[in-house]
């Protein structure tokens, strides 16, 4: 596996809306999509995309939304970089999944467009895992996250080492790992729907999850005993990753910190 900065990836952002779901933020902002929703300036998907276009090894970009909003999104994005695909999304995340790779070889990433404070380095991170795994998994831990923005995130799994988010990204080293998204298959985020935590982790193990007993590795080393792939955690060091737009508390949110951000950047 080459190093990280050398290693190529398709990028896949899901930006799918449920037919016949209204989102409050797009509905607020009177857009089609909630990756069109602006903050700090620009649209969110347009801030997810810019970290990926910003990261070396990107060859190709593939965008997951319903039919009828390619060309809205098309305006939203960056000029130049890579080539992009648009891929029609399906009924349920894991067949979205499923839709934006087929035909891909080689590693891919899988984020969503309200992943607005993603970032180069935690991309190249995340990547990088895929030298001793199938399938890699972006957290960060509670007292990153809260350091970050008190009021950024209140979900949490409790591991016996301690308690982690989801950054919303994945890497995969490839097709054949793309069976991991059958976790998905219930639809909705682990904290709202325990289906899809059972699914990943089996009773048992979602048991002695509850009960304190695993830490993140042990609960790592069994999901990937059954889901027969090697699956690891990536810790990301700011907590920030773990900030997506659900709503108009985290929207504040992250747009405090985007705009912390370029303010630093321009120092």
């Amino acid at each position: 596996m080459p190093p990280p900065e050398m290693q190529t990836f398709t990028a896949i952002i899901l930006a799918g809306q449920r037919a016949g779901a209204v989102d409050p933020l797009a509905e607020a902002a009177h857009v089609a999509n909630k990756s069109l929703v602006p903050i700090a300036g620009r649209p969110l998907i347009a801030h997810v995309a810019e970290a990926l276009v910003a990261t070396p090894g990107l060859i190709r970009l593939r965008i997951v939304a319903e039919p009828g909003v390619e060309l809205r999104l098309r305006t939203a994005l960056p000029r130049g970089g890579p080539p992009i695909d648009y891929i029609p999304a399906s009924g349920n995340l894991a067949d979205s999944v499923h839709a934006g790779a087929a035909g891909l070889t080689g590693p891919i990433l899988v984020t969503t467009s309200d992943n607005v404070l993603l970032t180069p380095g935690a991309v190249r991170e995340t990547l990088a895992a895929l030298a001793s795994a199938d399938v890699a998994v972006a957290l960060a831990t509670r007292a990153a996250v809260l350091a970050a923005h008190p009021d950024g995130q209140r979900r949490f799994y409790r591991f016996a080492d301690d308690a982690y988010s989801n950054c919303n990204l994945y890497a995969l080293a490839g097709p054949t790992s793309l069976k991991a998204a059958e976790t998905f298959r219930s639809g909705g985020q682990f904290a709202k729907k325990p289906l899809r935590m059972i699914l990943a982790l089996g009773p048992i193990n979602l048991a002695l999850m509850l009960a304190g007993r695993l830490t993140l590795r042990d609960a790592f080393t069994r999901i990937s005993r059954r889901l027969k792939l090697r699956v690891a955690p990536v810790v990301l060091a700011d907590g920030a990753h773990a900030i997506d737009v659900d709503n108009a508390r985290t929207f504040a949110c992250a747009e405090q910190l985007l705009l912390r951000r370029a303010a630093s950047e321009a120092a």
